[in-house]
């Protein structure tokens, strides 16, 4: 396979030994042990109450192992099975943590491959990162990337960019996008202009899940660029597209990128029609905030889109072991960024649109039978770039040189035991900026203080460590502004 040769950054990774000393500990514990270990290992201690009892919860921990590469084993170059979730918390997620959602079929597919604890998306909000995904790059190397998120049609995914879809297309995949695309809106902007050949899903940031309404009132379901007129439950509907493209007999590698918009606002599961027809009344009526759903939405009802969420994932999943390509196919599992208002973020500080770990850290899960061995966990800290560069190698597809890639293939890591290079992970959203070397992040909010954190023992961001470390965070301060100033300014206000 071709090697990633457009890597810029130089970052430093030291994985963390709290993951892999926690996770052995757990061997044979205690229901209390097992709780301290996990949260030791960044799960909470709630995670014991489990999908199951405390004894499964030791029993997964002890099946659980540190992440080594198989190099014995080996495939020919993969199916890509992309799933986002959407505004999807850290540890929403039963195995990591949730104590009142169960999700057994993402828990099954962790249990099959590999669960990272320190995976990262390129941005705090759904559009920069859907682009740092889909270009390898940082949000702030394009125009588009800057708005965060893409709220109307000035700006979007230059066609003329190369892509992960475009240039595994050019590699001999067949590529499809299912679901949010949110990089920009007709005429000018598209799935089908960036490098996917077949497209079925909702340009912008949210929709009504029945009537398939946008932010501004507008009709968003389509398949390519013309309208489809559907007014079913929309997670039904992308599920049902999903199956039936991995079923098809295809005769050449594929990619999908599958992105079901839950559990996004406003919050209406499944069946919730009357919830429905007052918000469409109230989009239709003028009001701009309706699919906010400000004054609705609990706990209880963004579980029950989680769990429907993990159920469609699973029906997906059950469609692609019919067709007979499960051995050969990488699925990839995370959310798009942190978790909104009703997530279940703990032990991490912040959620979407913050650079804080709830706002950037995802549940980020890889399975791919032929090459990689299942019950793993790995803590090397990882962002969305990465997967790009990883799945571009994995493809044999390379990058385009005039468009060098942010991310760092982790081919080498996944499959040969390569140690991953040194490198920093570095984040910018207006108001804020982040980047983290190893076990440290170097952090400033709106307040404009710089602060320094050492995540592998506080990874809820409390223990302020600038004052005692100032040639560290200094270090980590000038990384930060040498890689912002390469990138494009922020459009100011007019």
């Amino acid at each position: 396979m071709p090697a990633n040769e457009s890597n810029t950054s130089s970052p430093h990774v030291t994985p963390s030994p709290l993951t892999r000393r926690a996770f052995g500990a757990a061997v044979g514990a205690t229901a209390a042990t097992v709780a301290a270990a996990t949260v030791a290992a960044g799960i909470p201690a709630a995670a014991a109450a489990g999908p199951g009892t405390a004894e499964a919860t030791a029993a997964g921990a002890a099946r659980e192992q540190p992440f080594r590469a198989d190099r014995g084993k080996h495939a020919r170059r993969p199916n890509i099975l992309f799933i986002l979730g959407d505004d999807l918390g850290w540890a929403d997620l039963s195995s990591y943590g949730a104590p009142h959602i169960r999700t057994p079929n993402l828990d099954r597919l962790a249990r099959q491959g590999v669960r990272f604890t320190d995976a990262y998306s390129g941005s705090a909000t759904c559009s920069p990162t859907r682009f740092s995904l889909y270009t390898g790059r940082y949000p702030g190397r394009t125009e588009g990337g800057l708005a965060e998120p893409i709220a109307d049609t000035s700006v979007g995914l230059e066609p003329t960019h190369p892509t992960l879809a475009s240039l595994l297309r050019g590699a001999g995949y067949a590529t499809a996008l299912i679901g949010k695309w949110h990089c920009g809106y007709l005429p000018d902007y598209s799935p089908t202009r960036s490098g996917w050949d077949e497209f079925f899903g909702n340009f912008g940031g949210a929709l009504e899940y029945y009537s398939k309404l946008g932010l501004g009132g507008e009709y968003d379901l389509y398949e390519g660029d013309a309208e489809y007129k559907d007014l079913r439950y929309y997670t039904r509907i992308l599920t049902e597209r999903a199956s039936e493209y991995v079923q098809r007999d295809h005769d050449r590698p594929w990619l999908l990128n599958l992105n079901f918009t839950t559990p996004h606002w406003p919050w209406i599961a499944d069946g919730d029609t009357e919830e429905s027809a007052e918000i469409v009344r109230r989009i239709k009526a003028g009001d701009g905030r309706a699919l906010w759903n400000a004054d609705g939405g609990s706990v209880e009802k963004y579980a029950e889109m989680v769990e429907d969420l993990d159920r469609s994932v699973g029906e997906v999943l059950k469609a692609l072991k019919r067709s007979g390509q499960e051995e050969d196919t990488l699925v990839f599992f995370a959310s798009d960024n942190g978790g909104e208002r009703f997530s279940y973020n703990w032990p991490l500080s912040g959620n979407k649109s913050s650079l804080q770990e709830g706002g950037i850290r995802v549940p980020s899960v890889l399975r791919w039978p032929a090459r990689i061995n299942g019950n793993q966990v790995s803590d090397l800290p990882v962002f969305s770039p990465d997967w790009t560069a990883t799945l571009l190698e994995l493809g044999g597809a390379r990058p385009d040189p005039a468009h060098p890639l942010d991310g760092t293939s982790l081919a080498g890591y996944l499959l040969r035991d390569e140690a991953p290079k040194e490198r920093d992970l570095f984040w910018r959203v207006r108001g804020e900026r982040a980047l983290r070397r190893g076990d440290w992040k170097y952090y400033r909010g709106r307040s404009g203080t710089d602060q320094l954190f050492r995540l592998a023992d506080d990874q809820r961001e409390q223990a302020d460590r600038a004052a005692a470390e100032p040639e560290l965070l200094a270090e980590l301060r000038a990384s930060w502004e040498r890689t912002n100033a390469g990138l494009l300014p922020y459009p100011t206000a007019s």
